[in-house]
């Protein structure tokens, strides 16, 4: 495991990459390397995330710093800015509902052709997807999402990379990390291996890279 500094961290997030990016409205995104990809001015991104965070928290920080190409979400009502980019035409925003979003990122990760889902038939949703009827009735065929660079938050790693969240900021965190080419994590703490009980360790080492830890920037 290699534990790497901020600066070091935004270098790997090159222009065009696709990123994924933990957090439910903000709760459990590592807003630290979220300043230092604001600060590296990096854009023509993909964005992976639940939502567009607010206007000045979360990834909602790139999106007013017009960072990103494309937005794949669950929703962007709680940053006025990505509604504004939509309705101009100076932002791709595919609204994805929430549960298959994160089975297109489960599946990404797990190395799945896809899946059906009920969701989205007869709707927008619909258009341009396969429709499979099973015993009659009709499935869409989503396919599965994958990344170039995942950030993740978390609240404590041990030095080898195994990672525990605080309560609901495991959220799209621990999927996310098995998702990417590349995983950084930015943790509150870094502790020594052994020093996080294995019960509660809820993303494994095998799946992270990198370790940035965040300190009082988190």
């Amino acid at each position: 495991m290699k534990t790497i500094d901020i600066s070091k961290a935004a270098e790997m997030v090159n222009d065009g990459d696709v990123l994924m990016v933990g957090g439910f409205m903000a709760n459990g995104t590592p807003e630290a390397l979220i300043d230092a990809l604001v600060e590296k001015g990096v854009k023509n991104l993909t964005l992976i995330c639940n939502d567009a965070g607010f206007i000045d928290k979360g990834v909602g920080k790139m999106v007013v710093n017009k960072q990103f190409a494309k937005i794949i979400a669950s929703h962007i009502g709680l940053n006025r800015e990505a509604g504004r980019q939509m309705n101009e035409g100076e932002t791709i925003i595919d609204l994805v509902p929430q549960g298959t979003l994160i089975e297109q990122i489960r599946s990404g990760a797990y190395g799945l052709g896809g899946f059906l889902t009920p969701t989205g038939v007869g709707t927008l949703v619909a258009e341009g997807k396969t429709v499979l009827n099973i015993d009659d009735r009709d499935y869409l065929l989503e396919k599965p999402l994958k990344a170039d660079v995942a950030l993740i938050l978390a609240d404590v790693a041990d030095e080898s990379g195994n990672l525990q969240y605080a309560g609901s900021e495991n959220n799209f965190n621990h999927l996310m990390a098995a998702n990417a080419t590349t995983t950084i994590v930015e943790a509150r703490k870094v502790v020594p291996v052994g020093t996080i009980d294995p019960i509660f360790v809820h993303t494994p080492n095998i799946f992270v890279d990198y370790l940035v830890e965040g300190g009082a920037a988190c």
